[in-house]
């Protein structure tokens, strides 16, 4: 069962596309969609020779949804996010705050929308490239270096979450699941209760409630770094998404739904290694 947003709206990913393709491509061989015995109705000795001489289709062949497709249209929407960084880097706030308010409008767009729309990713991750890259320069000018060091942090995340899904000593459960969505609710509620605290001055620290001191901590670091646990166990819903994706034979569409969730957790988990950076930084300070 699906729970990522985007996927679960998607049935090459939840229970209701369950059976719907009749598997993986490697199932669709003979008549590339027919069975043996279908393939033969009023065919000639020679076409039926021509027909199991011919070598077995692939995913391109069938339509069908593959890991190799999926990376390549993942590639391509974090090409864009990247454009739209550059961009946002070296442009006013003005730009980068309205590519943010786009791009959560786009993300509710294609999270919602059950078969994928290229151009609606790819536009998203420009808009959301946008907010990223001036977010970036913002926090590069008042702590210089982070930038770099937080783009690191999260190649780092998703390599070792993704070797660990590989070895199959990580999986998706639905308990851990669960926990996860509670705990999303729960952040959630706190962001914007930390956001309104700051708006109206109540907190003096630029973070809010974060840059407060636990035991000589910063809250913020704390809550961050159980953030990005869950940010990394969201790339491995969306590693079991794909996984279940290609294993159903699912459409080549559904591959963008793939890339969109791999850019949304990847973007989530770069602002919360910067933020916790900057928290840092900032705390080194006074």
């Amino acid at each position: 069962m699906a729970f990522k947003p985007g996927f679960d709206q998607s049935p090459a990913f939840n229970d209701q596309g369950r059976n719907a393709w009749g598997g993986g491509a490697g199932q669709q061989q003979a008549g590339w969609g027919q069975t043996p015995q279908q393939a033969r109705g009023g065919m000639t000795p020679e076409q039926l020779q021509y027909m199991y001489d011919r070598p077995a289709a692939s995913t391109v062949d069938t339509d069908r949804m593959s890991y190799e497709d999926t990376i390549v249209k993942t590639l391509l929407a974090f090409g864009v996010l990247v454009v739209g960084a550059v961009a946002g880097w070296n442009l006013p706030p003005a730009v980068w705050i309205v590519g943010a308010l786009v791009g959560f409008v786009l993300a509710l767009v294609n999270t919602f929308k059950k078969k994928p729309s290229p151009a609606l990713v790819l536009l998203y991750a420009f808009f959301e490239g946008l907010f990223v890259g001036g977010i970036s320069g913002y926090y590069d000018t008042a702590f210089e270096g982070i930038v770099p060091q937080a783009v690191f942090g999260t190649l780092g995340v998703f390599f070792v979450t993704l070797l660990l899904f590989r070895s199959g000593k990580v999986r998706a459960t639905p308990k851990a699941t669960r926990f996860f969505l509670i705990a999303m609710v729960g952040y959630m509620a706190f962001s914007l209760v930390n956001l309104v605290l700051m708006w109206t001055g109540v907190t003096q620290s630029a973070f809010g409630l974060l840059g407060v001191s636990l035991f000589g901590i910063p809250l913020g670091v704390l809550i961050g770094i159980f953030v990005v646990v869950m940010a990394a166990y969201s790339l491995i819903i969306d590693f079991d998404q794909i996984k279940t994706g290609v294993e159903r034979g699912a459409p080549r569409i559904y591959a963008w739904t793939a890339a969109f969730g791999l850019i949304v957790t990847l973007v989530w988990l770069y602002l919360e290694i910067l933020r916790i950076l900057a928290i840092i930084a900032s705390s080194q300070r006074n």
